[in-house]
This record gives C-alpha cells, sequence and structure tokens, in this order.
C-alpha cells in the first residue's frame, strides 16, 4: 500500500483540536514535507484490511482499520489476546531540518469484563535505530464504552531522525486482552475502532534545526 502525503509543521489532531502552538520543538519549516505510506503488515492489520486516506487539507491521515480486535473467550483463537499493526512511513523533510514523532491520538471500543484487563501500546522509533519510544495504556473491567487516548512525548525522550539521514519511521500498535478473574464463559475484547466503525490516528511532528 502507498500513497503520498503532503503535511504541514504538525499533524493536527482532528480529535483533540490540538493547536500547533501546544507541541514542543523548533518554529516549522516554511516548506511542507512529503510523507509515503510505504507499507502496514501485521495481525491486526492483515491484508486489505487497514485503510489510509488522507485529510481535505493534507494536515493528517487517517488509519480506519476493519479487523484490529484483540479478545479472550470461548470463541476466541489461541492468538487472539494479542493484535499489532505496523506502519514503515518514509519522510521526506524540508532541508536543515529534522523531525520526531511528539505523540499520536487513538481511540477505539473496549468491553472487559469484571476481573479481565487489556492494553493499548504504541512504538516509535527510527529505522535501523535503538532508541524506542514506548507509551502504554492500560484498561480494566468492567468496562463497556469507546476509548481515547492522546500520546504525547516527554521532551527528553524525543528521538530525532540524525540530521541529513533517510530512514523509514517505523510506527509499531498492539492491543492485548487478558480474561484474568472473568469467566471463562464471558468475551472481553479491545479493537482500534469505535462504535461507529471509524478510527482518526493522527500523528504530531516536532521539529529541529540542523
Amino acid at each position: 500500500m502507498l500513497s503520498t502525503i503532503t503535511a504541514g509543521a504538525l499533524l493536527v489532531s482532528t480529535l483533540a483540536g490540538t493547536p500547533a502552538t501546544a507541541w514542543h520543538g523548533a518554529p516549522p519549516p516554511l516548506d511542507k514535507m512529503v510523507i509515503d505510506v510505504v507499507t502496514t503488515n501485521g495481525s491486526g492489520c492483515p491484508d486489505k484490511t487497514a485503510k489510509v486516506t488522507v485529510s481535505p487539507d493534507n494536515t493528517a491521515f487517517t488509519v480506519t482499520y476493519s479487523d484490529f480486535i484483540a479478545q479472550v473467550g470461548p470463541d476466541a483463537g489461541p492468538t487472539d489476546f494479542r493484535k499489532n499493526c505496523q506502519m514503515a512511513l518514509n519522510v521526506h523533510v524540508p532541508q536543515g531540518y529534522t523531525y520526531a514523532v511528539a505523540g499520536a491520538d487513538y481511540r477505539g471500543f473496549g468491553h472487559l469484563e469484571s476481573g479481565a484487563t487489556g492494553s493499548e501500546t504504541a512504538f516509535y522509533y527510527f529505522q535501523g535505530e535503538s532508541h524506542t519510544t514506548r507509551i502504554k495504556h492500560d484498561f480494566r473491567g468492567w468496562m463497556d464504552t469507546d476509548w481515547q487516548h492522546t500520546d504525547r512525548v516527554e521532551v527528553g525522550s524525543l528521538s530525532f531522525l540524525p540530521c541529513g539521514e533517510q530512514r523509514y519511521l517505523n510506527v509499531n500498535t498492539e492491543l492485548r486482552v487478558n480474561a484474568g478473574t472473568s469467566s471463562r464463559k464471558t468475551t472481553s475484547f479491545l479493537t482500534m475502532d469505535s462504535s461507529d466503525a471509524s478510527l482518526e490516528t493522527v500523528y504530531h511532528v516536532s521539529w529541529l534545526k540542523c
């Protein structure tokens, strides 16, 4: 799957409505960055079940999943408790600048029986890089509602692409569900979508002058 995205200095969240000034970093470059979505793969987004579209104003990209659900219960398979989706992004940065992922917005739906637990974890890292930014959100039953999280990376933890280098940005999202002390006759699940069958995952960018 390959789509080209023209983005501004900040990929602004349409969920949280976060203004650009709220995201740390250098003033944005005047030239725009271009992002190629090279691949999407994983058990949470098998072939043809993840769709990538660009916002009308080219300030964000949206990933819509149709088969990203982690679950436990009588009808769940042995590996269904964990699902993940990895995206490889080829980011073309304006000359004289580099960038880091400063945060992202996720939302979905969860049904967890009493005693069950779940988690959503996001990893951000550049190709060939040992440093990985990892952000995790935990859930506990009883739960039966939409969920939404905005991840923000602390300034000291930002991982900037080395100036002048061209590497893919890898974004790996994972869902896990654990039955815990809940009844084995019940089903618990987390999805990376919502009750209206839509998801907007928006990636925020922090800039640095080289």
